[in-house]
């Protein structure tokens, strides 16, 4: 017999059921059933096991993709690489954000609803803003958007400038011939401290907020091994419980912060978010606000040291600065691509387009269309239209942070290069194994 003790009773059988219901319905057997059809020439089953196997961007796929016209039809989704079709898709109304695999009618759908009933609190779970629609989607942005203005983001460049400064005079204390890695030592602590700041979370508690970003940062990738997917969702458990305990804080003790403004935020008609709204807002805000801007700087510097000519130019005309954040995220974006759910029979750049059917938006490879972007391989820091790139995402799931990724962005890579002009990059450089966020693992230089 089985017993548990008072303070933590032993979780039934069917709850431990449910976790590994959910690994095989969202990634075992979707890995199983893509090799198969990759291996067949099916594109999209290509990219995808490209995507999981390689950290390199699959840009030949891309290209084939694109050659097979506006919208190709996979043997799972329909699949675009085209820049005005992503932005057609992003901002239809026959489109709703997410993907379900184990949904819809008949067993496999009810096991799927059942295995999702203990899902904890993640980006791609309801009601994250990223997956929820109007009307809670409406209500919930909108109240998000009274907090998170452009005038409070550019409020804190002059804060992120300090940090950014302060950050670097730690680097100058490591002896001038030996690498650092960028990532742990700048990379990622210029968002985290920033986001944190904003979020009113104690300097004690940064770690476990960077600690919790990292674990759950491959929830959003397919084909997880069970023990990936047990670390991912533990990570996640951990962060609700953790956010559950701030959010509490902020009501009791309420500050100048951001979410202290949040907790306290009513629409018109006096509502204000629930707790698991707040936590899943909270929660996306700490997550999205500095993994994205990790992978944002990381590549971005690794961009300007392989083009000191861009770099130069920046150097002599640096009002240029914002313009080279847009190409970085234009060449090499945070996100590589996102997926829609059709709900209603429509029309997708004049292709039919069922209801269910799963719709993938290549952002990474929209970025690079040829008939938007002359010579779209290259860097250029000049480059008249590099705001034109979809690695925001776009219409009613507009990244609502893309200000503030931005203005850190210019800040940070600014900031670096400026103190350590002679900075230079060292053999080592990893790039991370989530594939959906792209960004490095590690980035060894010596400063000079």
């Amino acid at each position: 017999m089985l017993i548990g003790t008072p303070h933590r009773p032993l979780p039934r059988p069917t709850d431990r059921l449910r976790p590994l219901l959910r690994w095989g319905l969202n990634h075992a057997l979707p890995k199983r059933v893509i090799g198969g059809a990759a291996r067949q020439g099916d594109l999209h089953a290509q990219l995808i096991v490209a995507t999981s196997t390689s950290s390199d961007v699959p840009l030949d796929i891309f290209e084939r993709i694109r050659a097979e016209g506006p919208l190709q039809r996979s043997k799972f989704a329909f699949v675009t690489a085209h820049l005005p079709v992503v932005r057609e898709i992003l901002g239809s109304p026959d489109v709703r954000a997410g993907v379900e695999i184990g949904s819809g009618a008949g067993p496999l759908g009810w096991l799927g609803a059942w295995a999702a009933q203990t899902t904890p609190i993640g980006p791609l779970t309801p009601p994250s803003l990223l997956v929820t629609e109007a009307p809670d989607h409406t209500r919930m942005r909108k109240l998000v958007t009274r907090v998170f203005t452009v005038k409070a983001v550019q409020g804190l460049r002059e804060r992120t400038e300090q940090i950014a400064d302060d950050l670097l005079d730690a680097l100058a204390d490591s002896p001038a011939d030996s690498p650092v890695d960028l990532v742990s030592t700048y990379c990622a602590l210029l968002p985290v401290t920033v986001i944190a700041e904003i979020l009113g979370v104690p300097e004690a508690d940064r770690g476990k907020v960077l600690e919790f970003g990292t674990g759950a940062a491959p929830s959003l990738d397919l084909g997880l091994t069970w023990r990936q997917f047990r670390d991912v969702e533990g990570a996640l458990s951990r962060f609700e419980a953790w956010l559950t305990d701030h959010i509490e804080l902020k009501r009791r003790e309420p500050g100048d912060d951001l979410l202290s403004k949040l907790v306290a935020a009513r629409d018109d008609d006096g509502l204000a978010l629930t707790d698991a709204e707040l936590k899943a807002t909270a929660g996306l805000v700490l997550a999205a606000g500095f993994e994205t801007t990790v992978n944002l700087l990381g590549n971005g510097i690794a961009l300007l040291h392989d083009h000191p000519e861009q770099l130069a130019l920046l150097r002599r005309e640096p009002e240029r600065w914002s313009t080279a954040v847009d190409e970085v995220l234009r060449l090499d974006p945070p996100v590589l691509l996102t997926g829609r759910t059709v709900v209603r029979d429509t029309e997708i750049a004049g292709v039919p387009v069922p209801r269910g059917a799963v719709v993938t938006a290549l952002l990474a490879g929209a970025n690079l269309d040829p008939d938007v972007f002359e010579d779209p391989l290259t860097f250029d820091v000049s480059r008249a239209n590099a705001a034109e790139h979809v690695s925001f995402s776009g219409g009613r799931h507009f990244c609502l942070g893309a200000a503030l990724a931005r203005m850190e962005g210019e800040v940070g890579l600014r900031r670096l290069f400026d103190r350590y002009p002679d900075l230079r990059l060292e053999p080592g450089a990893e790039r991370r194994e989530t594939r959906i966020l792209r960004g490095f693992a590690t980035l060894p230089a010596t400063l000079g």
